[in-house]
């Protein structure tokens, strides 16, 4: 049993397929094999094995392209009724029509909608060719078929609660640790800053210092407030997430920690959304905390262009003596402009033609083009 739940899914349903070919011209299965459409009984020919074929060896399938499965086992099926054979490979209908049920990912309706066409459509080929079924015969048949497929619809719904389940637990798991591990630290080099900057004394470091105890109390709040979006126990309050409002307070500890910046500010800011807002400000925080690690001492230079279909934010920073503001690995980088991307906007972010790096990201209100 372990050996054979080590193989490949398609491997599995493969053999399956097979087997249910191997016995479907069985004698006692035979007889136990679907005859939709009472038409006579005609012996196995060539025919016959090609639409047990056709209903049993594309199961192998059934998983990766179930519609597709779906369509020619249903062909090998309607075969088999029009012409009168009878097998156990018929079973094969209900296989498919399971798979379609669960791992059908997109296109759900139509495919159901074209089952149910296609259907009809081999009850009225059968009574033009002479099926002495009747209505109520038809639709008792379909009901049986259906249940099957909405038994598998079952399955995908429980499969997928599940695995929402599994992301939740996961999520809160991250955020128990976030919170244990990352508060910790940060609330300790708080407590430390301001211990140090009243030892300090008066002048330049205690600035400095409280700088630093401020940038750090900021950062727990924030961390708070991410894990409320990874906890659902633990409620988010998106009022205290930052957005355009608070770009001039980030520019005044920005230039507080010794770093140049200017920030210029163009037309009225639209009511964007807090998550919209919130994308923008992290755009300029991370051109800001980048000018700081490779450009320091650098001027950079902050230009919010509000716009009737949303913000523009340029951020450049001077070249500095050794290497630009876009140093590092440029995971941050690339993961804001999967940000702004999300709420369909765009960012570039690269070397300036006469030094220097620059940032650009516009991102758009809802529903903008």
């Amino acid at each position: 049993m372990k050996w054979w739940r080590a193989r490949p899914a398609w491997v599995r349903d493969g053999i399956g397929g097979l087997l249910l070919l191997a016995l479907a011209f069985v004698p006692p299965l035979t007889a136990a094999g679907t005859r939709l459409g009472e038409l006579p009984r005609r012996p196995a020919d060539v025919l016959a094995v090609l639409a047990a074929v056709a209903m049993t060896v594309p199961l192998a399938a059934r998983r990766r392209w179930p519609a597709v499965v779906l369509a020619v086992v249903g062909a090998g099926f309607a075969v088999q009724e029009l012409r009168g054979y009878q097998s156990a490979a018929g079973a094969g209908l209900l296989v498919a029509l399971y798979s379609a049920g669960v791992h059908q990912e997109r296109f759900r309706r139509e495919v159901g909608a074209a089952a149910v066409v296609a259907y009809v459509s081999l009850c009225v080929a059968l009574h033009a060719a002479g099926s002495a079924a009747r209505v109520q015969d038809h639709v008792i048949f379909f009901a049986l078929v259906a249940l099957t497929a909405v038994a598998g619809a079952v399955v995908r719904r429980r499969r997928a609660a599940d695995r929402e389940q599994a992301r939740v637990a996961e999520r809160v798991r991250i955020a128990r640790e976030l919170h244990d591990v990352v508060t910790h630290h940060v609330t300790a080099i708080v407590v430390q800053a301001n211990a140090t900057r009243f030892v300090a004394g008066p002048g330049p470091a205690a600035d400095s210092l409280e700088v630093i105890a401020d940038t750090g109390k900021r950062a727990l709040t924030e961390l708070r407030d991410l894990l409320g979006v990874l906890d659902p126990e633990r409620p988010a309050p998106r009022d205290r997430l930052p957005g355009l409002a608070q770009v001039g307070e980030l520019v005044a500890s920005t230039r507080a920690a010794g770093q140049p910046v200017t920030l210029v500010e163009d037309g009225t800011a639209p009511d964007m959304g807090a998550g919209r807002e919130l994308a923008a400000y992290r755009v300029v925080q991370e051109a800001l905390t980048n000018a700081m690690k490779y450009a320091a001492g650098q001027t950079t230079a902050i230009e919010l262009d509000y716009q009737p279909d949303g913000v523009t934010v340029t951020v450049i920073t001077e070249r500095a003596a050794s290497g630009g503001a876009g140093g590092g690995s440029g995971h941050g980088l690339a993961g804001l402009r999967e940000r702004v991307e999300l709420f369909g906007g765009e960012m570039t972010a690269g070397p300036r033609p006469g030094g220097g790096f620059a940032v650009r990201a516009h991102v758009p209100l809802e529903g903008a083009p």
